[in-house]
């Protein structure tokens, strides 16, 4: 997989998601369910970290965290919070690290750009030791926010891209439906649970005050895990 896009966001990123009133929103939300399954003293993986904003949270609670991601780029911006180990290392090549981990996580739709989830769900189960968790949050096949926003618009190839994803300089988002992911991890993992993020907080493009981003954030910590309702959100949390 190509990181020449990545490479290219890396030292905007923060300022285009990460320190957004919906960046923000979202990324609580996620650390909001995240934050119970690991204890200080414990050592886990995040794949596909980005510019580290995570790996920063985990270690900043005294957790120990590797970080990996494809991007060069975006691991030298990681890098230097400092606090955590970092590694240029895609998904894909989980299987080279070796040793074992208290746990994983992986944000924000990282693992949407991997082809063969089944073989990277065994790689991760490979280094997480038996009893640990893992959290996974994943772009959804379907965004009710993403649909209404470009059909209002006329916009329908946008509407419905994620039906039908095609490459983008190098790069295919893939959007395994639930069933998928559930298979894919189902060897190695239980799933007691999965929830939505971005249920009425919208995807990143979507331009609203941060005071009524507050209001519908709070909603979603109500209602984003319901079952009907869970999988019309931005992204799955599993």
């Amino acid at each position: 997989m190509s990181s020449a896009v990545f490479d290219s966001l890396a030292a905007r990123y923060d300022a285009l998601w990460t320190t957004t009133p919906i960046g923000r929103a979202q990324r609580d939300l996620v650390w909001r369910n995240m934050d119970p399954l690991f204890q200080p003293g414990q050592r886990i993986l995040d794949i596909g970290c980005g510019t580290g904003e995570d790996a920063a949270h985990f270690a900043v609670r005294g957790v120990c965290v590797y970080a990996t991601d494809a991007s060069p780029a975006m691991i030298q911006v990681a890098a230097a919070r400092g606090g955590f180990n970092t590694e240029v290392r895609s998904a894909e090549e989980l299987a080279q690290i070796g040793g074992q981990f208290d746990g994983a996580i992986s944000n924000f739709g990282a693992l949407n750009c991997v082809k063969d989830l089944p073989g990277v769900a065994s790689s991760i189960a490979a280094l997480v030791r038996p009893g640990g968790s893992l959290a996974v949050c994943i772009l959804g096949r379907f965004c009710a926010w993403e649909t209404l926003h470009y059909v209002v618009r006329f916009q329908f190839a946008k509407a419905f891209r994620r039906w039908n994803p095609a490459p983008y300089q190098g790069i295919t988002v893939y959007y395994p439906t639930v069933a998928k992911i559930r298979a894919a991890f189902a060897p190695y993992f239980e799933l007691p649970r999965w929830t939505g993020i971005g249920l009425l907080v919208p995807p990143s493009y979507v331009k609203l005050p941060a005071a009524l981003v507050a209001v519908l954030s709070a909603f979603d910590r109500l209602l984003a895990r319901l079952p009907l309702l869970r999988a019309l959100a931005d992204h799955r949390l599993f």
